[in-house]
């Protein structure tokens, strides 16, 4: 799954990276080290420019709210429980398969968290003894350092309780698509510590290598067949992992240090 991640890079880098055409200055997003679930995030999508002479789909760098709301749903209270979609079946479920069809998106990252639960702990829960777990959490991004480009839809909801001119009439929300975890050996693996992602858990944000980014995006691919071949996982090796402070854990923090590489786990962790 994917419930928290950093995004820290400047929307001047992504412009760059991502070919973009169309960004809002004044909607720029302030570094975020610690992104949760209904938190504003940059998205790159490909969509025509309203009242633009010719109606061609524009290279945009968008901020939507994390946590889809499907364009039919009566309120958004469902959007927290929306953050994800199944790679394997996000093409037949009622709440993204619109969105599959026709608003597709690339999310930037610095790379996921994802935590383990302590060793000591889950010993505990296995002999049935009542203790909350400590989860170690560990942070992945590419081992190369370039951008985690994670696959996304997005849609757009009518408050019905709005007139149609109120700033807050129209919500734009996202979701991150995920896929089974890989197996293969990380890219880059901790002295001590999990050897694959699936040592960390069993699933994982989609990330599209730089190749499949326009194929992704361009709106006039709507065959379901031909998208879902897009979402084959990529190449193995490309990630790398390494364990961060369980400060991660209080959405409340926020900075850079959370990024910070441990030696070694926290003590009484899995690893």
């Amino acid at each position: 799954m994917c419930g928290r991640y950093a995004a820290s890079r400047r929307p001047e880098d992504l412009v760059g990276v991502f070919g973009i055409e169309k960004w809002e200055p004044e909607e720029a997003l302030e570094p975020d080290w610690n992104v949760a679930p209904t938190k504003e995030v940059y998205a790159v999508l490909d969509r025509p420019v309203k009242d633009a002479a010719t109606p061609r789909p524009v290279r945009q760098l968008r901020v939507l709210r994390w946590g889809l709301v499907p364009s039919w749903a009566k309120t958004p209270e469902g959007a927290a429980r929306m953050i994800n979609a199944r790679a394997e079946t996000v093409h037949e479920k009622p709440a993204f398969r619109r969105a599959f069809a026709a608003r597709r998106c690339v999310l930037p990252a610095d790379g996921y968290y994802e935590w383990v639960t302590g060793g000591d702990e889950r010993r505990l829960e296995v002999e049935g003894r009542r203790k909350r777990p400590r989860k170690q959490p560990y942070f992945v991004t590419p081992a190369d350092g370039a951008v985690f480009a994670m696959a996304g839809l997005y849609e757009f909801w009518r408050d019905p309780a709005l007139p149609p001119d109120h700033a807050n009439a129209w919500w734009a929300t996202c979701s991150v698509i995920t896929t089974e975890a890989e197996r293969s050996p990380l890219g880059v693996a901790p002295a001590e510590g999990p050897r694959s992602l699936a040592d960390i858990h069993p699933r994982m944000p989609l990330m599209l290598t730089e190749d499949r980014w326009d194929a992704w995006l361009d709106p006039a691919r709507t065959d379901p067949e031909e998208l879902r071949a897009l979402l084959a996982p990529p190449p193995g090796g490309l990630m790398r992992a390494y364990p961060v402070s369980t400060a991660v854990s209080n959405v409340r923090n926020n900075g850079p240090e959370l990024l910070t590489e441990l030696e070694a786990p926290e003590e009484g962790t899995l690893f």
